[in-house]
């Protein structure tokens, strides 16, 4: 989502909307299915920010519905700046870091789900490229540390870097992988993520191919991808550029993904409320079902309970998305 600032979007008065009744039986056609969990890195250009006022944590009460609908995995947004603040290679902030494990905890240790720890940063710290990667390594050595035991827990590297200049991604990911492995974290998935917003249909276009040369010990690398249905790929807009572009944007990645024998996950996707938008979404599914062999799961954009009227939000009860495309996406998971 390309998103310059994240502010509070709160609706002050949500109409109430039936939440969907038919819970469908998991078909186990993606290892992960789920939604993207928001607050955290919300007001970004206020940091660190004051809690419940700049940014909240997600109620665990949304984890509670979505799991019970069938839904298994749940990436959760921060900023590293609030995490770890001043200097990549400083000390915790012990009381964002206690929200931020008691949400994840909770999602992993009494739901049983997949936690997907999102630093929601765009490859910047402090609104900077990030072209220090043995800092960002050691940021993300005390980062993996607080989950290192969590077998549920997957490490998403950096959330949609862009217009990184000089700066290489691939570096920023292999710092990120060998950070999280130096923490003893040697179970868990690691998502990496390529330039251009990690754009499944710009994945090959943009240079993201050396990504394919990164190494990590464990061979758990999962390729993350992100994909919207709009004109622009930007996920702006409510509209879709048509009825199949959801499978035109991801065949040339799934292609990649398959020569260079890897898996990939798309980690945002999402559309408008609208006949030919569901049809989009449809038929984005339908496709990455056909090639799951490379294909891992899906995840929406976007949940958490500042989005008030969002046109894709997915939070119950009343989300667009929750009430229109959640009974259309269960069917696929």
């Amino acid at each position: 989502m390309h998103f310059g600032n994240l502010l509070l979007v709160a609706s002050t008065a949500m109409l109430a909307v039936a939440a969907p009744s038919v819970k469908t039986k998991r078909a186990k056609n993606f290892q992960f299915f789920g939604v993207n969990e928001s607050g955290a890195e919300f007001g970004n250009a206020n940091l660190p920010g004051t809690f419940n006022k700049d940014y909240t944590w997600p109620p665990t009460s949304t984890i509670d519905t979505l799991v019970g609908k069938g839904l298994n995995t749940f990436r959760v947004a921060f900023m590293m700046e609030r995490l770890i603040p001043t200097t990549m290679t400083g000390t915790i902030n012990q009381a964002y870091a206690s929200g931020l494990t008691s949400y994840v905890n909770y999602i992993t240790n009494t739901k049983g789900a997949i936690a997907v720890i999102d630093p929601h940063n765009f490859g910047r710290y402090y609104g900077n490229v990030i072209s220090d990667h043995a800092a960002f390594k050691a940021w993300w050595t005390t980062t993996a540390k607080l989950f290192a035991s969590n077998q549920k827990v997957v490490f998403d590297c950096n959330n949609e870097p862009h217009d990184m200049g000089s700066v290489s991604t691939f570096s920023l990911m292999q710092a990120c992988i060998d950070g999280v492995r130096a923490a003893g974290a040697t179970s868990q998935y690691i998502f990496v993520e390529g330039t251009s917003w990690s754009g499944a249909w710009t994945w090959v276009s943009a240079g993201n191919g050396d990504l394919g040369a990164l190494v990590d010990p464990q061979d758990k690398i999962i390729y993350e991808m992100h994909q919207y249905l709009d004109s622009d790929g930007s996920g702006t807009s409510t509209a879709c550029v048509s009825a199949t572009i959801g499978s035109e944007r991801i065949k040339a990645a799934t292609a990649w993904l398959k020569a260079n024998n890897k898996k990939g996950i798309l980690g945002e996707f999402a559309g408008g409320n609208n006949a030919q938008c569901k049809s989009a979404v449809t038929d984005l599914l339908t496709y990455m079902v056909a090639n799951k062999d490379v294909w891992t799961g899906a995840l929406w954009w976007g949940g958490g309970p500042w989005w008030g009227d969002y046109m894709y939000s997915i939070e119950p009860p009343s989300g667009v998305a929750y009430t229109n495309f959640l009974p259309l996406m269960l069917p696929f998971a």
